[in-house]
């Protein structure tokens, strides 16, 4: 009997996914019940998915993947320091082009949520700032300050009307139906006194002074200024939303978390289909009538884009992996969820509801209409037994931790404990091992001594304003003449940088680094010392810059004190000394990691790795795997570096910094085929340590149900 409900069920998905894009212009509004287009109400799905941490030529596949998922919307932040590279000096090309992302989602009749901010956090590096905003005399983020709100609303402004000049507002006939300014601004206001308050109101009128047509979004903001709509962000905003701050505004979940990013040094997290569809059937039972699936979506955070300690890879635990792959019963189950939530969507926005309890841990929901449509959601929070209940003269038995779903009060059609989709499996292919001794060329970069350097200080000077972002890399380095006396020298540096490696005389010593968690750091180091004068190299690494709290423009990164200690009564403290300063390294100001570049440097054809060497580049060049699958290389014995394919940052990699349970937090790094071409493709990488390139390999990726090894990377009919 269950197959024809969920027939109908279907039916009325694809019937409201043909229904919801008209032509000409769509009217967008907003009640205590939901959001209103075109005189409608809606109960609507989204999926976040970040145009620039995929390719445009990943996009249709990534959009129509989340459209059979039964999404409605595709969300995505706005990223200010990749599209305004100086002060009105703009790219929208390539992956950063945000008109040509929307007009995908259009061309695909999906609606689309713009998250402008410009502030995103997004475990994005710098939270999206465009670091030449540091150096704006006078300037506070994110407050009532005069210089940070001119540029903020610039840029919010720029792309405001980029949007109106492309006819992509929903009232112009395009798919925007929602805009949010700012971003879980309330999780630091309070650090900006009344001046906070006082930014909320003027963001919010600012944004909604623009003039787009359709309503305006404020997450985890309480004091939301009307219209502007207080929407909550978490995992499980049925049970932790207080509501919209007005009964005019409907509740809207905006970050759904699939699953959470992931550090260095951490665990992925991993968030069952069970749990996911729970809390949404929860937020719909508890009158919400949009949810945002953070990330439907994740992908890769390329270049140096990750904010700080936060992986290459975003997200792969979501509904569509890294490489936009199903990961299932994560897309299958919400899907059915989907079809049954918009079986019921006339009672739903149209009835009156009720709550009240039918057991100890279960309460039940339900929503009738005058013309006889009902609704109920059956509720057991008891998290380890089965619940036995009466409902309408009716028995029902409810599986643990789990709602069901009754669209006509009678007959459960869904049950978000109940999977019935088959769990899949990751598959690696191996494609080709860079094995050859004789493939494989290295540039050993040059370690700068004191009189090498151009920039000189009489102190340490802190790291992100000294680089301004245009590396990782700071050298710090220092001439001195021991005693004689100084027989057992230790080196000893504190550091507020992430990484730390440390050079006596030319010679590697030790590398060092901080955790997400543990943000400063001290490396005591013993060193040998020539008589003489002898020449101290120690570089600071940034693997991301900060991405939130209250002050960022005033963080601190960068050494913070240097000493050489001979013994207990005699050392050398060079806090306050006159240092030399490189930013980043040679092969990187070269470019070597572009084809038209390589000559700029001397290459060698001997790999050695029983020397303690570092800040190594390495060059090979590869073939492309045949066919369409995804592609990635195994770094499993790198160090620490970033790699490059064919002059294009694949990310960072931090494949010696291992988990707990003595592990990499990754290992597989995504090679787009968009970066490819068939044959003579060029690798480079970069490796700090000394890791071991001759076993580096490349694989292909794909899916297959859990118990087959038949793979499948299509969308399933």
């Amino acid at each position: 009997m269950v197959w024809w409900i969920y027939l109908v069920a279907a039916v009325v998905l694809v019937v409201s996914r043909e229904g919801c894009r008209v032509e000409g212009e769509d009217v967008v509004t907003y009640d205590g019940r939901s959001l209103i287009i075109n005189g409608q109400r809606k109960i609507l799905f989204s999926g976040s998915i970040h145009y620039p941490r995929s390719t445009p030529q990943m996009w249709p596949a990534l959009i129509a993947k989340a459209k059979g998922g039964g999404v409605d919307v595709i969300q995505t932040y706005v990223f200010w320091n990749l599209h305004e590279l100086q002060p009105g000096q703009y790219d929208f090309s390539g992956r950063y082009d945000l008109v040509k992302f929307m007009k995908e989602i259009q061309a695909q009749g999906l609606y689309a949520c713009l998250r402008i901010g410009p502030y995103i956090e997004s475990e994005w590096t710098y939270g999206g700032f465009p670091f030449w905003l540091h150096d704006v005399p006078g300037i506070v983020y994110r407050t009532d300050n005069e210089p940070f709100k001119y540029y903020m609303q610039n840029f919010t402004a720029k792309i405001v009307n980029l949007m109106k000049s492309e006819g992509l507002y929903a009232s112009q006939g395009g798919p925007i139906i929602l805009s949010q300014i700012e971003n879980e601004y309330q999780n630091i206001e309070a650090a900006f006194h009344e001046k906070g308050a006082a930014y909320v109101r003027w963001a919010a009128k600012m944004a909604v002074d623009l003039g787009t047509g359709v309503p305006w979004i404020m997450c985890k903001q309480t004091d939301a200024p009307d219209p502007v709509i207080n929407t909550c962000n978490g995992m499980r905003c049925g049970e932790t939303f207080g509501g919209p701050n007005s009964p005019n505004k409907p509740s809207m979940w905006t970050e759904n978390w699939t699953s959470f990013y992931q550090v260095y040094g951490g665990e992925p997290y991993i968030r069952s289909a069970q749990d996911i569809a729970f809390h949404v059937a929860l937020f719909i039972a508890k009158r919400g009538s949009y949810i945002n699936y953070y990330m439907y979506h994740g992908g890769t955070n390329f270049g140096r884009t990750a904010s700080a300690y936060v992986i290459t890879s975003y997200y792969d635990q979501a509904p569509l992996d890294e490489y936009g792959l199903l990961r299932q019963p994560k897309w299958g189950h919400p899907k059915e969820l989907h079809a049954a939530i918009k079986n019921c969507s006339t009672p739903l926005l149209e009835g009156v509801q009720t709550n009240f309890s039918i057991g100890q841990f279960q309460q039940a929901y339900v929503f009738e209409e005058g013309s006889g449509g009902c609704v109920a959601f059956l509720v057991n929070n008891d998290s380890t037994n089965n619940a036995t209940l009466q409902f309408r003269n009716n028995s029902f038995e409810l599986l643990p931790k789990s709602i069901s779903i009754l669209p006509d009060c009678q007959n459960i059609i869904f049950n978000t404990a109940k999977v019935n989709t088959q769990p899949n499996e990751r598959i690696m292919t191996p494609s080709k091992m860079f094995d050859a001794v004789d493939s494989w060329e290295e540039f050993r970069d040059v370690i700068p001594n004191f009189l090498d350097t151009s920039l000189q200080a009489n102190s340490l000077l802190e790291h992100m304003n000294t680089t301004k972002d245009g590396s990782d890399y700071l050298w710090y380095t220092l001439s001195f003449q021991p005693n004689s006396s100084c027989t057992e020298p230790v080196l000893h540096i504190e550091s507020q940088g992430h990484v730390v490696h440390s050079y006596i005389n030319n010679k590697f010593v030790e590398a060092g680094h901080g955790s997400h968690n543990i943000k400063g750091f001290t490396m005591d180091i013993p060193v040998d010392l020539i008589d003489g004068m002898n020449n101290v190299s120690i570089l600071s690494v940034m693997v991301g810059l900060p991405d939130s709290g209250p002050f960022l423009e005033s963080r601190f990164a960068g050494l913070t004190k240097v000493e050489i200690e001979c013994n207990e009564t005699e050392l050398y403290d060079f806090t306050n000394y006159t240092w030399g300063y490189q930013v980043g390294l040679l092969g990187e100001k070269l470019q070597v990691y572009k084809e038209e570049n390589l000559d700029e440097v001397e290459w060698s054809g001997e790999i050695d790795h029983s020397a303690n060497q570092s800040l190594t580049w390495y060059k090979t060049v590869f073939d492309a795997p045949t066919g369409d699958d995804p592609i990635a290389l195994n770094l499993s014995t790198m160090g620490k570096g970033e790699v490059w394919v064919n002059g294009q940052s694949i990310g960072r990699y931090w494949v010696s910094f291992h988990t707990s349970e003595g592990v990499p937090s990754q290992t597989l790094y995504h090679v787009p085929r968009a970066f490819l071409k068939p044959s003579g493709n060029l690798l480079i990488v970069l490796e700090e340590l000394n890791g071991d390139p001759l076993h580096i390999s490349l694989h292909t990726i794909s899916v297959a149900d859990f118990d087959s090894q038949t793979p499948y990377n299509h969308l399933p009919r």
